[in-house]
């Protein structure tokens, strides 16, 4: 019988579709509420435990009380043991830590969380790599190197771990940024340290990578392209990212560097929008989406750009859909894929096919998009 730990972190991810960045701090906390913001770790969690279904009895879940992981285990048919932690209406870093130290003291093979970089921060800090983890990615950021590609990965990958089919471990970075100076749109990250995770390359993601300077001439000639083939009859919901960034200093627009912005006929209509900003400022209009890889992992969708939800792409439609890169980025992936990441498995389907990425003035080259381990 192996034994498998389990936290989730209730709240990871919820600052995502209204566009907070995050949800450090229980004021942050209070005003994504406000702003109609809703759970979704639980729900992550759920799509990876489905991947565990089979190994039902043969293995044992020792997770934590009532929403940071009881819920969830016992709603997809486990019997879990259940720790003293995480009962409170309102839970804490503080209980991520003390759980991860029980689940440890208790001999688990493999410690499964559901979170952001904030909760694999810390998961470390409460074990400092004496454990062997896994991250279910749950969160707004998630830049680490610790968390499997999309939850169903990670089910997947803690499967094969623990029928000893996966056999290999690696250190992962543990990075995280600071929340405030992200919503002001400085990104600045900080290594925390290393946790091992069980590693297959196809099931795990990257490290975030940031663009290097000699890009820049590339980045502007991306946007020369863009803005040259733009048409006053669509409003432009404009990603984050510096090759994005190029696009609106080509039109001579002040954007966020790190939000989403909307533009039409030239002119910035919102700045930093939440879902149901692009939703309002889309609606009645005709659309178009302009969105980068982000570097070193790959995605498209589902890491830091939440507000870019599932409705706001069926809206736009996958034909509107506008992909730009630098060569040097997408050489950078060697060949992988592009991922998606959305949350709702039909449009991750969807979005799953080969798309026109644009990766200079008059170039251009076709390029995988998946949502599938591969």
């Amino acid at each position: 019988m192996r034994r498998l730990g389990l936290l989730i972190n209730p709240i990871a991810g919820m600052g995502g579709r209204v566009g907070l960045k995050g949800t450090d701090g229980l004021d942050v906390l209070e005003k994504a509420k406000k702003l109609g913001a809703k759970p979704q770790s639980w729900q992550r969690t759920e799509e990876a435990l489905d991947k565990l279904k089979p190994l039902k009895q043969n293995i044992k879940i020792i997770t934590c009380a009532d929403k940071m992981g009881e819920r969830a285990v016992v709603r997809c048919g486990f019997s879990p043991e259940i720790i003293g932690v995480g009962g409170a209406s309102v839970t804490t870093a503080s209980d991520t830590r003390k759980a991860a130290r029980i689940m440890r003291d208790r001999g688990v093979d493999l410690l499964l969380f559901s979170g952001g970089d904030g909760t694999a921060r810390d998961v470390y800090q409460a074990l400092e790599g004496t454990q062997v983890v896994l991250g279910i990615p749950a969160g707004v950021k998630v830049h680490s190197a610790v968390f499997a590609s999309n939850p169903a990965a990670a089910g997947e990958l803690a499967a094969l771990f623990l029928q000893g089919k996966a056999r290999k471990i690696k250190e992962a970075e543990v990075m995280d940024i600071d929340e405030d100076d992200y919503r002001e749109g400085i990104l600045s990250a900080r290594l925390y340290g290393y946790l091992k995770i069980p590693f297959r390359r196809s099931y795990v993601q990257s490290l975030k990578a940031g663009s290097s300077g000699d890009e820049r001439y590339y980045q502007e000639a991306i946007a020369h392209e863009v803005v040259e083939s733009m048409s006053d009859e669509y409003a432009y919901i404009i990603g984050p990212g510096t090759t994005t960034r190029a696009v609106m200093e080509r039109l001579g627009l002040e954007g966020s560097l790190l939000g989403v912005d909307l533009v039409h006929r030239g002119k910035l209509v919102g700045k930093d929008l939440s879902e149901k900003e692009l939703l309002k400022g889309i609606k009645g209009r005709k659309a178009k989406l302009i969105i980068t890889p982000i570097g070193g992992q790959g995605y498209l969708l589902g890491r830091g750009n939440q507000q870019i939800s599932p409705e706001v792409i069926k809206q736009v439609g996958k034909e509107n859909i506008i992909v730009i890169s630098t060569q040097q980025k997408i050489n950078s992936f060697s060949g992988r894929p592009l991922l998606v990441d959305t949350g709702d498995a039909a449009s991750d389907r969807l979005l799953s096919d080969y798309f026109r990425v644009i990766t200079g003035y008059r170039e251009s080259a076709i390029y995988k998009v998946t949502h599938k381990p591969v």
